[in-house]
């Protein structure tokens, strides 16, 4: 009973040591949360799907819902899960905390279900104007599962208020900076440039910062054809002959596209890659693509959704323009069986799309079923 004073005593040193170690050391703690907090947003941001809405959980999630949810969070611990992607692959991983009281489970993404979605227009949401089934309810359901879109299109004969008021006409809800089109890529790539632009009339306004004037251009530029009479009088011999004077004088050929044709509701129509070909051959000059397939009309659809390429899908109808040049620039392809699609033109391409369904209705259930 004598000792009894004494081992007081050294229980309380011990006890104050512990509580000095503790005070010292939780800035550490605190620090060391706080960074991994903002890794875990860091993570989750780069690859989770942000449509209007963030969700945080704040509850335990035991190891089998982390093995088993549908809605696995980037990081995953007992106390805290934050900013769940959506439907994604798992790779779970276990580390003991410096404590050696708690188990961090850490949930790497690592998804086929992409969390951005480029969509091409015409001949995947209608043809001539004629809607294909089940638009309006694809897109509200790849938005309701969280997925970011961005409508890409080739087409050279509508406004960008136009043609999303189009769409909207389809029954597809979209606003209209949601919209990638060539006429914007001319006129960021053109800005401040003397530019002979053989286009539709509808499309002039669109080239904001171009100047457009008739003779001695730095720039020729060419769009595309309509079903109306107007392309008689754009693709005329003498704008054709105006043309090939000025790249002949020195000027840079651009397009917005270099198609060949389109599907329209009477079949296949000539588009203006034939004429782009022509003086092509004639001035013997090679034209700078501003549209799809162009990488840079790619990077500008990715850099608006702050999507990387490996982690979006295309969606087309087009092999060319919209599978071959989304794979060269990285992206995932899906490739629809309307419009423009042929099924021996798919047989004999070099390139293949990554996925083919039979119309823009089968992506969602796709993608569900890729996670």
């Amino acid at each position: 009973m004598a000792a009894l004073p004494g081992f007081v005593a050294t229980r309380r040193r011990s006890t104050w040591r512990a509580l000095r170690n503790a005070s010292a050391t939780r800035p550490i703690a605190s620090s060391r949360f706080r960074v991994w907090l903002r890794s875990s947003w860091a993570t989750a941001r780069s690859v989770a799907p942000a449509f209007r809405r963030t969700r945080c959980f704040w509850r335990s999630v035991s190891a089998a819902e982390a093995s088993t949810s549908k809605t696995a969070s980037t990081r995953v611990s007992d106390f805290c899960a934050c900013c769940p992607p959506g439907p994604l692959e798992r790779e779970n991983l276990s580390s003991i905390s410096e404590s050696g009281m708690e188990t961090e489970r850490v949930t790497r993404i690592d998804s086929r279900s992409m969390a951005a979605i480029l969509l091409d227009v015409d001949g995947v949401f209608h043809v001539s104007g004629r809607p294909i089934d089940g638009v309006g309810d694809a897109v509200r359901q790849l938005r309701e599962e969280g997925h970011r879109l961005r409508f890409v299109t080739n087409n050279t004969t509508s406004s960008r208020a136009d043609l999303a008021e189009d769409l909207r006409a389809l029954g597809v809800e979209l606003d209209d900076e949601e919209l990638e089109t060539t006429p914007r890529a001319a006129a960021r790539t053109l800005a401040g440039k003397r530019v002979l632009a053989l286009t539709m009339a509808a499309i002039r306004p669109e080239f904001e910062g171009v100047e457009l004037v008739g003779e001695e251009v730095d720039a020729v530029l060419l769009g595309g054809a309509d079903e109306t009479d107007e392309p008689n009088r754009v693709f005329s011999y003498m704008n054709m002959a105006r043309a090939f004077a000025e790249l002949e004088a020195g000027a840079e050929l651009y397009c917005l596209h270099k198609n060949r044709w389109w599907q329209t509701s009477r079949g296949p129509l000539l588009d203006s890659g034939a004429f782009i070909a022509g003086l092509e051959y004639a001035a013997e000059v090679e034209a700078t693509v501003l549209g799809k397939p162009s990488p840079a009309f790619f990077g500008a659809a990715l850099d608006a959704l702050d999507a990387d390429p490996e982690r979006t899908w295309m969606v087309g109808d087009d092999l060319e323009a919209d599978v071959a040049g989304a794979k060269a620039c990285g992206l995932r392809t899906i490739l629809v069986r309307t419009g423009k699609f042929r099924e021996q033109a798919l047989e004999d391409s070099l390139v293949k799309p990554d996925a083919v369904v039979d119309s823009l209705g089968d992506v969602p259930g796709f993608l569900a079923r890729a996670s």
